[in-house]
């Protein structure tokens, strides 16, 4: 027997509808591409978002049609994901960090017809329109400029386009599983690889990350996603603020830790999200410009490990909460959220500030496993460490256009991050399989290495890669950045190890550079830094 409930499909229109008929004059701010700051509301982006749909259908453009984006996150990208989506058509946002011979790849491989970009990326696509052959729209996000205008021909211009559709576009009714958005891969080995969501995935993913016990958006919050929406959707956040009518603060082009403390204090931020590049930023900024961040909350870092340093910064000079979280393009990317169960509460004060160092637990619709080298799974100690593999309602099960290869292992993906997991589900992320250091048989995470060597005053940052040994096939090379003003010693960074790790795990060496190597989303390059310093021990 069939249960008698009304059934609808999972559609991302219906979460910019919802937003419409319930938050409709709840703000957005809007920080420009020119410098200068907008307000609208979601009953604006709502109607913008529609009247995108309609003229996209008006310019004869198949359903599921790629758009691709090249923007920072303002209003116009915000109406241009649900407006895109909502028409039946795919949203491609597209990282503008990647090498010219990646956009060209990326672009051509998801057979974009339109493309959405901010000004300042349209010297870039000036230069690759040659090499773009099935690109028919390029349409720059703002009013008609005439010198603009003539260094791409045939430029389209998104303030106009709109006004080309209805008000009362009808969004379509469209299958859960239709495709609704796709990212690719930072890349960092051979080409990116694409993830196409779908709108069922997008919609639970929503629902998941809004949960109290995960990242818990409410009516109630000033949300300003700083991790960009050309990196995994802004990690969702968009779909979940219309979800719940959070006020949205989008900062456009500036994500420098002046610009961000000064939109944190002026719109009375109470939730931000980034990478830890970010948060290291700020928290300088923040201390120099004598702000105590008043209004903010929480923040919540992805992206790669977060220094446990910076949690303490948060929470002792601000009173911050930091959520660790963790996730991948392939995972929509929530994966796990750091929340403490009711049983910490009795914890020492100390303790309970260690546990929220990992990575946290996943919310439900995921699920995450440690195996062995051949795939035997690993018990749920906190100590036994191997290859984290997940499975969930909104994880890949294949890459977009290479359905060929086999992306998952007996119906897990696999991460390519080293973990443990304890009892109560708590995952700790110890390397990327790629990066964890093997000296004389023994593991090294360069993970705890980092850790410990950012919380040094005199750095700004630090990476820990493994180079070759001739006795003990890899050891641990710290690579330093030294704080502003700073001259730190490599005897006072090594002795900074002493009793916080044990002795034969501390690095070998400290070399200094003036800045990490960073990829498309602000991860560290190790394979640069590895390839710079192989020779560091043996030369």
């Amino acid at each position: 027997m069939l249960g008698q409930m009304m059934t609808a499909p999972l559609l991302i229109s219906s979460l910019i509808d919802h937003a419409e008929n319930y938050h409709g004059d709840t703000t957005i701010v809007s920080v420009e591409t020119s410098g200068g700051v907008t307000h609208t509301n979601w009953r604006d982006v709502a109607r913008n978002a529609r009247k995108l749909g309609s003229a996209l259908h008006k310019l004869g453009l198949d359903p599921q049609t790629r758009c691709g984006t090249i923007a920072w996150n303002n209003r116009r990208h915000l109406e241009i994901y649900f407006g895109v989506s909502g028409a039946g058509l795919v949203c491609h946002t597209i990282n503008p960090r990647l090498f010219p011979e990646q956009l060209i790849y990326i672009i051509n491989h998801a057979d974009d017809r339109v493309l959405f970009l901010d000004a300042t990326f349209l010297p870039i696509v000036a230069k690759l329109g040659e090499h773009l052959p099935n690109l028919e729209h390029v349409v720059l996000m703002g009013p008609r400029d005439a010198a603009l205008a003539e260094q791409v021909p045939g430029l389209m211009f998104y303030d106009e386009l709109i006004e080309t559709g209805d008000d009362d576009f009808e969004w379509p009714d469209l299958d859960e599983n239709t495709a609704s958005s796709l990212c690719y891969t930072s890349g960092t080995t051979g080409n990116p690889k694409g993830v196409l969501y779908s709108h069922r995935s997008t919609l639970l993913h929503s629902y998941a990350a809004n949960l109290a016990d995960s990242l818990g958006l409410t009516a109630m919050d000033v949300v300003m996603p700083v991790v960009p929406m050309f990196h995994v959707n802004a990690w969702g956040v968009p779909y979940c603020a219309a979800m719940v009518g959070s006020r949205l603060v989008m900062p456009g082009p500036g994500l420098d830790g002046e610009s961000l403390v000064k939109l944190i204090d002026g719109e009375k931020v109470t939730l931000a999200l980034g990478v830890p590049t970010i948060w290291l930023g700020l928290l300088a900024h923040a201390k120099g410009m004598g702000s105590k961040l008043e209004s903010l909350k929480r923040t919540v870092v992805g992206g790669s490990a977060c220094p446990p340093s910076m949690m303490t910064q948060f929470r002792e000079d601000f009173g911050v909460d930091t959520i660790h979280a963790w996730g991948m393009s392939e995972m929509s990317p929530l994966g796990s959220v750091n929340i403490p169960l009711a049983k910490h509460r009795d914890l020492p004060i100390r303790e309970q500030h260690r546990l929220r160092e990992n990575q946290g637990r996943p919310p439900f619709g995921v699920e995450l496993k440690v195996v062995d080298e051949d795939g035997g799974t690993l018990p749920n100690d906190g100590k036994t460490q191997g290859d984290l593999l997940v499975r969930g309602h909104w994880v890949i099960d294949s890459y977009f256009r290479m359905g060929d290869q086999d992306t998952l292992q007996e119906g897990w993906f696999a991460t390519g991050d080293v973990a443990t997991i304890d009892p109560d589900g708590f995952m700790t992320i110890r390397d990327r399989s790629k990066d964890i250091i093997k000296s004389g048989g023994e593991w090294i995470s360069s993970v705890e290495l980092e850790n410990i060597a950012i919380a040094h005053p005199k750095l700004a940052n630090a990476a820990v890669i493994g180079v070759r040994h001739p006795k003990w096939d890899e050891r641990p090379l710290l690579v330093a950045v030294a704080a502003a003003g700073e001259t730190p010693t490599e005897e006072e960074l090594l002795a900074f190890f002493d009793g916080k790790i044990a002795s034969w795990q501390v690095p070998d060496k400290a070399v200094f550079i003036e800045a990490l190597p960073l990829n498309a989303t602000g991860k560290v390059l190790k394979r640069n830094l590895r390839e710079q310093f192989a020779d560091a021990l043996t030369g």
